[in-house]
């Protein structure tokens, strides 16, 4: 291990070889001195420093977490229309047993990847803008599943100190969903994700529940907190894809 890697913090990323786990392990591999957690084989990891487990798995999880400043998690069922049994063991029991894991082994931040889900409700009915300080609507078993990390991460916050930062991850796409509609509003893009997981780690906030998205010019979620409180910054927009038609708002994050 070189000084300078040892100068760098140690994060843990749950759920590795997904899209968004593949993407960030990329993108700051030179930022951050990762391991990377999954139930199989990786395909060309960044580091050789992998732990193969089942995020259900609390020992092994906990030996996971040795050394670790940052955990974060995306492992999970990610379908929007999974069943309840499906995401009871993916997201429910495991996010707690990465929660307990991380508290026992004296991780400093868990950084959750939580979604618009969480407030679905609020979109398929239209009910506009959205912001952090409203209740939770989830829109399926899956945005419940995020809502219950969200609140169980409250908890290990206020119980026990565990820092805990949730992002409310719109759609991660390489680019934008080209259809018209709060799909491509919700676009959030890798370099946007990256940065936004960055401020995450790296702001001095201990806890909060913030969006994910990128710079789209008709977006309805807030990103006042995202901006405010992490530094957040984002520099795409689906506008520099597709021509803005008239009526369309420009954005509203500079």
């Amino acid at each position: 291990m070189t000084d300078q890697t040892k100068d760098r913090r140690k994060v843990l990323i749950t759920g590795a070889g997904g899209r968004i786990g593949t993407s960030l392990a990329t993108q700051l591999h030179e930022r951050y001195d990762f391991r990377l957690q999954a139930r199989r084989d990786l395909e060309q990891p960044v580091t050789d420093d992998i732990a193969i487990t089942d995020i259900t798995d609390l020992e092994a999880m906990t030996a996971a977490m040795d050394g670790v400043d940052t955990v974060w998690h995306l492992a999970g069922d990610p379908r929007v229309p999974a069943p309840w049994e499906d995401v009871l063991q993916a997201n429910i029991i495991g996010t707690y047993t990465v929660l307990e894991a991380a508290r026992r082994a004296g991780v400093r931040r868990v950084v959750f990847a939580s979604t618009n889900h969480v407030m679905g409700m609020y979109d398929i009915n239209g009910d506009w803008p959205v912001n952090n300080g409203m209740p939770q609507r989830p829109d399926s078993y899956y945005g419940v599943s995020k809502a219950f990390g969200e609140d169980i991460g409250r908890f290990y916050y206020d119980k026990w100190g565990l820092e805990f930062i949730a992002l409310r991850i719109g759609w991660f796409l390489k680019e934008p969903y080209k259809g018209p509609g709060y799909g491509r509003a919700m676009w959030l893009s890798p370099r946007d994700c990256a940065q936004a997981f960055t401020r995450a780690t790296e702001a001095e906030v201990p806890f909060g529940v913030f969006y994910a998205i990128s710079n789209n010019p008709d977006h309805p979620w807030d990103l006042t907190d995202a901006v405010v409180k992490l530094g957040y910054r984002p520099q795409d927009t689906w506008a520099d894809f597709y021509p803005v038609e008239p009526g369309v708002p420009t954005p509203n994050v500079h």
